[in-house]
């Protein structure tokens, strides 16, 4: 069995760059976020591999995947529009049926399920800026060819 978790991780990092705007400008996707990341933007990181479906025949896995909003006001302005704005727009690319799956094809896998696990909200006040956060687990039920 091979670990399809990078290639999935990458599959979702290009099907998010580039096609998520905020007030018509791209909100930058990192696998990792550059020190002078500036906000918002989308972070996206491999949680775990889990083998599933055993049968004789195939290896499938479920992988799981965390894409992050994270956006950043000043304690008095701002709100969490913006993280709920970002996040709809990237459910929308991600969440798709078999017609819209991240094709994974020429590192040898394929991908037949993917669903949202959760979505969740935190909000941290600091002292001078207020941070809020969507974090989703999106599973990806992936078998190998």
């Amino acid at each position: 069995m091979k670990d399809p978790i990078r290639f999935v991780r990458k599959g979702i990092l290009d099907a998010l760059d580039g096609n998520v705007q905020l007030d018509s400008v791209d909100v930058p996707v990192y696998g990792r976020v550059p020190s002078n990341a500036s906000f918002p933007y989308i972070r996206i990181y491999s949680v775990e591999t889990n083998e599933i479906d055993n049968n004789r025949d195939s290896f499938n896995t479920e992988v799981i995947t965390r894409i992050e909003v994270n956006t950043r006001f000043d304690s008095d302005t701002g709100g969490e529009l913006d993280c709920n704005i970002i996040t709809d727009k990237i459910a929308q690319i991600v969440r798709t049926r078999s017609g819209g799956y991240v094709d994974l094809g020429s590192n040898g896998f394929k991908i037949y399920t993917s669903e949202i696990e959760s979505i969740s909200y935190v909000e941290d006040d600091m002292i001078d800026k207020t941070y809020f956060r969507s974090i989703m687990e999106l599973s990806n039920r992936v078998f190998q060819q």
